[in-house]
């Protein structure tokens, strides 16, 4: 404004009267008016309030990921990109179809802008996801929380396990896991992960290094067709894993198949292990668990947002079910109720608990910007967002 802010006035001690370049001595200037006084402390407040919300939204944008190595092995293969696939499916005694490998466009989509509204019980409205972690390649599917507040993502371009520790440092906790995926903890500890190889298998990583299953019916488990996906163990020793359809891995190794009219990809149990639930594109399913394992009484459970298809799932203590979908998470209640979507700034496939009392919420996005700046399809994102809900005491996810 021309002649100066007119906000500028003298007043008595602790008030805004002293001006720029009067040497603490109070200039010749209007005297105060409380609205005139209330009007710079509110100006100042939103000139603070942005200069935070800048910091703040600089903090969690991810930067560029670094030059690619040039001397970088090839990525791992997934069984179905693997020149021994066909032959693997010839033997088969009834082959399955063939599905093709995964092509990456050259680019993909910038970050979006989003809100995050108020899900009572579940998340404050205003929360704003933070970058952790990213990794050029198809990586980063089925994360899951430690009890110790990080977090493990398994690589699946580069056959290892990376580990998050609860201040966000990096390091490779496992190798040679032959293009494993998914992850899963169970309630004692031990720690799972679906190898996509040829020949693929689910194993026990931790506390001991084992196959729990790699035969489906006296064959390969690349006869059940398709690709080896998401999986969750239970408390017994056996895992679920879904591969177009539904299965379960018993403690001894013995795969068996449930569900009709399935098209599979997250899988979670429920706290208790009393029900599991499995995405089915548009809708999830859910099944009761019987003592041995065993799985009965299918029924839709609940129905995603319109044009969205789930992928990973976890739960909270509460029952309640968080599936990862195009625009964000959507949360369901332990009833079936839909209860609110909480958007992210990426595509996701996968989301898990984890953190200090389990109370932060993570999920594991698609797409990065490279060092060129060029936006690419074909990268693994990690954030976080503190949660009002919290993750199940007696298991990671």
């Amino acid at each position: 404004m021309r002649g100066g802010s007119k906000s500028s006035c003298r007043g008595g001690a602790g008030s805004f009267g002293i001006l720029p370049g009067a040497k603490g001595r109070a200039s010749p200037a209007r005297p105060c008016r409380l609205g005139d006084a209330m009007k710079s402390v509110r100006t100042l407040a939103i000139a603070v309030g942005l200069f935070f919300a800048a910091g703040l939204m600089a903090q969690n944008e991810a930067p560029k990921l670094p030059p690619a190595d040039p001397n970088a092995p090839p990525p791992s293969l997934q069984a179905n990109a693997d020149p021994g696939y066909d032959a693997a499916l010839a033997a088969c005694k009834n082959p399955p179809r063939k599905f093709p490998p995964i092509h990456w466009p050259a680019t993909g989509p910038a970050p979006s802008e989003y809100q995050v509204t108020a899900i009572p019980d579940v998340i404050a409205a205003g929360q704003r996801w933070k970058f952790l972690w990213q990794d050029a390649g198809n990586d980063g599917d089925g994360i899951v929380g430690t009890r110790d507040g990080g977090l493990l993502i398994a690589r699946n371009d580069k056959s290892d396990v990376v580990k998050l520790d609860k201040n966000g440092k990096a390091s490779v906790v496992y190798t040679g896991t032959h293009t494993g995926g998914a992850l899963s903890i169970n309630a004692k500890g031990a720690l799972f992960v679906d190898e996509r190889g040829l020949n693929p298998a689910i194993w026990e990583l931790a506390p001991h290094r084992r196959v729990l299953a790699d035969k489906y019916q006296g064959e390969t488990m690349d006869c059940i067709g398709g690709i080896l996906n998401d999986l969750t163990a239970d408390s017994k020793g056996g895992a679920y894993f879904s591969m177009g359809g539904l299965f379960y891995a018993s403690p001894k190794g013995v795969v068996t198949k449930y569900g009709e009219n399935l098209r599979t990809n997250g899988i979670i149990l429920s706290p208790d292990e009393r029900h599991l639930y499995v995405t089915n594109v548009g809708t999830v399913v859910e099944f009761d668990v019987q003592p041995d394992g065993s799985l009965t009484n299918q029924r839709d459970f609940a129905k995603l947002q319109d044009k969205t298809a789930g992928d990973g799932s976890a739960v909270d203590a509460d029952g309640r079910v968080y599936v990862s979908t195009g625009p964000g998470v959507q949360v369901i209640g332990a009833d079936g109720t839909w209860l609110g979507l909480i958007p992210t700034p990426r595509d996701i496939i996968s989301v898990s608990f984890g953190g200090p009392g389990r109370r932060t919420l993570f999920i594991l996005a698609r797409g990065a910007e490279d060092s060129t700046g060029q936006q690419i399809a074909n990268a693994a994102q990690v954030y976080s967002i503190p949660m009002i809900a919290h993750g199940p005491s007696n298991r990671p996810k």
